[in-house]
């Protein structure tokens, strides 16, 4: 699985992970030299195994550009309508909030 995410990585317009996925993109090599985010007990395993990246605590999800990583699984969801807005408008994000019942929050 660490190789397809690797390989797959390499083509695809935006990586995302939710909750503890951070650490497969880790393994896959993905977060060296960028900031990242994982579940809050899972911080120390990420900084483990992914020693050259700067490990965010206490926010919902972080942009590298290409890698989005998120806490929890609510936060994947913050994260979520977040890469909505970026790839389609923050109207479109909202309405697609608004359709989920759901309020949009701070990263």
């Amino acid at each position: 699985m660490i190789n397809w995410i690797k390989d797959c990585s390499q083509t695809a317009e935006l990586v995302l992970s939710v909750c503890t996925g951070s650490l497969l993109l880790a393994k896959a090599g993905l977060l060296g030299g960028l900031a990242a985010t994982t579940h809050h007990g899972a911080l120390d395993l990420l900084r483990e195994l992914a020693p050259n990246t700067t490990i965010i605590e206490n926010q919902r999800f972080v942009d590298n550009g290409k890698i989005i990583t998120s806490g929890g699984i609510a936060a994947g969801i913050d994260m979520s309508l977040y890469v909505v807005g970026k790839l389609l408008g923050t109207a479109q994000a909202t309405q697609t909030a608004e359709h989920m019942e759901y309020k949009i929050g701070n990263s």
